[in-house]
């Protein structure tokens, strides 16, 4: 996807062909008959810009890094490797690197209301002399990381042997009497008396024997210490869904479900509302705020997306408060096929701008949506995801599951999308028109990989918009035959920015992936 041409995603000139998945590594993985502790449950993840460092954040309100180890085996050679298209034979490696209590379980006396230490995102910010920065966030208190190596020095030997002379004369007996010297009126020393000047003062040629220095002092071990470098609370009534860092490097907002706040990351008692959609009557409240997102390039844009599978892009050139959007992408459902469930399912859960800036990808409960930000008339290609699970949209319903938030990411080169479903079962998909790329799999040691039917095209069609079914057509079955099971809900995955390798969060356990 360039940001240049008129028909990129939907008409690519050559469709790449479909990746061989992989797997490269797990973490906190279980045994057999293992019970997974709440707290342990993975809720956020995220890669930061270079994709040397993963960060993770779990219900118990942890955040934990790791490193790539795999490009270090290679060191200086890597761009001359890169540059002879020399391929390297080992597959992406990553090693845990440290963790930190990022929130603790806090309540609100005010509103007698108890608030989760769950992390909700996790946002890495520049880089800066070595040390790693990032945001994380609960449902109320978003928090600034510094994550910097510090040696460990320890002293090894004083000046405690005798027979060594130091730098201000020998050390001598603590019994040795030090004769006295008269002194000023003012606690100076007398000049002609001694020598010295007001503003100095001479050690005894015979040394001071309580005065103990260090010799030789030396680093021993290299220790990871994260500081909390900023806390910014009490802007937000309603629960953080997103945190979002701006291109500008200075600037980030935050979302709950009726309002979006512009902060500076070096200000944290001070926030500006550029969003608010709250009524002044709350019983006129008709759609939430789910998503929020920065342009990844243009400071001054941002795109937002609602409970009734809106997505609005706004200017914050054109008015201190955001309340009137520049774009607006939505899908209009056709009045004879609206149900109960239809604004239910409709509801966009997550949004993710591609690298270049042209495109947005929609995830809502049945399908992805890749929309170009210069076509507001429909989404260039729509992925169906959970079409099997329409005639259970009421069993789901009923255990709640129809509520999910699934999350979705793009690749580096924003020719493939992915997405989680249930039985911890996620989904890849080509983005270019005549792609049939549709892989699904298991997040598991050995993943069972299963291609779907070629898509079926559609008798009509707007412009460049498509609408292409790629699914499995059974109806609750996963990718190994047996029924879904709504329990193990893979909600988090994120795309290495450069790389075509996914990690994937399944409940405690975080499965890496690579092609």
């Amino acid at each position: 996807m360039n940001g240049g041409g008129e028909e990129e995603v939907a008409s690519s000139a050559e469709s790449p062909q479909a990746l061989d998945w992989k797997f490269a590594q797990v973490f906190g993985e279980r045994t057999a008959g293992e019970e997974v502790q709440e707290v342990d449950i993975i809720s956020a993840i995220e890669f930061d810009r270079t994709g040397d460092y993963l960060a993770t954040g779990d219900r118990g309100g942890r955040v934990v890094l790791f490193e790539r180890t795999d490009n270090k085996d290679h060191g200086g050679h890597r761009r001359d490797l890169e540059r002879t298209d020399y391929p390297l034979n080992k597959h992406p490696e990553f090693r845990y690197k440290t963790e930190f209590q990022s929130h603790e379980p806090e309540f609100d006396y005010l509103k007698s209301l108890e608030i989760e230490e769950k992390i909700n995102k996790i946002r890495w910010c520049q880089t800066a002399n070595g040390a790693l920065f990032l945001l994380s966030t609960n449902d109320k208190t978003i928090k600034y990381w510094k994550v910097q190596e510090k040696k460990v020095k320890k002293v090894c030997s004083m000046n405690l042997d005798s027979s060594k002379a130091v730098g201000n004369g020998p050390v001598v007996s603590p019994s040795m009497s030090i004769s006295p010297k008269p002194h000023m009126a003012n606690g100076g020393c007398s000049e002609k008396s001694f020598g010295c000047s007001s503003n100095d003062f001479s050690i005894p040629s015979d040394g001071v024997p309580s005065l103990h220095l260090p010799v030789v002092v030396t680093s021993h071990e290299t220790s990871l210490v994260a500081r909390c470098r900023r806390i910014y609370a009490h802007a937000h009534d309603y629960h953080i869904n997103s945190i979002s860092n701006n291109s500008d490097g200075e600037t980030f907002i935050s979302a709950d479900d009726l309002r979006i706040n512009l902060w500076n990351l070096e200000i944290s008692n001070q926030s500006f509302n550029i969003v608010d959609v709250k009524p002044a009557n709350m019983e006129d409240l008709t759609e939430v705020i789910t998503s929020a997102e920065f342009h990844p390039t243009h400071c001054n844009m941002l795109a937002y997306s609602s409970s009734r599978g809106s997505i609005r892009l706004i200017d914050m050139r054109q008015s201190a408060l955001c309340d009137r959007h520049s774009k607006l992408f939505e899908v209009q459902e056709a009045s004879g096929s609206k149900s109960f469930f239809t604004e239910i399912i409709a509801s966009v859960s997550d949004i993710k701008f591609a690298k270049d800036g042209r495109h947005v990808l929609s995830r809502d409960y049945m399908t992805l949506k890749l929309w170009d930000i210069n076509m507001d008339s429909g989404p260039v290609a729509t992925f169906q995801v959970h079409e099997h699970l329409r005639p259970k949209l009421c069993d789901l319903y009923e255990n709640d599951s129809i509520f999910d938030k699934f999350e979705c990411c793009l690749s580096g080169d924003g020719l493939r999308v992915a997405t989680g479903s249930y039985s911890n079962v996620f989904r890849v998909f080509g983005c270019s028109q005549d792609s049939t790329e549709a892989t699904m799999l298991e997040a598991t040691k050995n993943p069972m990989k299963k291609q779907t039917p070629a898509p079926s095209k559609p008798s009509r069609s707007l412009g460049l918009t498509r609408v292409v079914r790629r699914g499995p057509e059974n109806s609750g079955v996963d990718a190994n035959g047996n029924p879904y099971d709504f329990t193990m809900k893979l909600l988090h995955l994120a795309w290495h920015p450069t790389e075509n390798s996914l990690a994937i969060a399944a409940s405690n356990s975080l499965y890496m992936y690579y092609a």
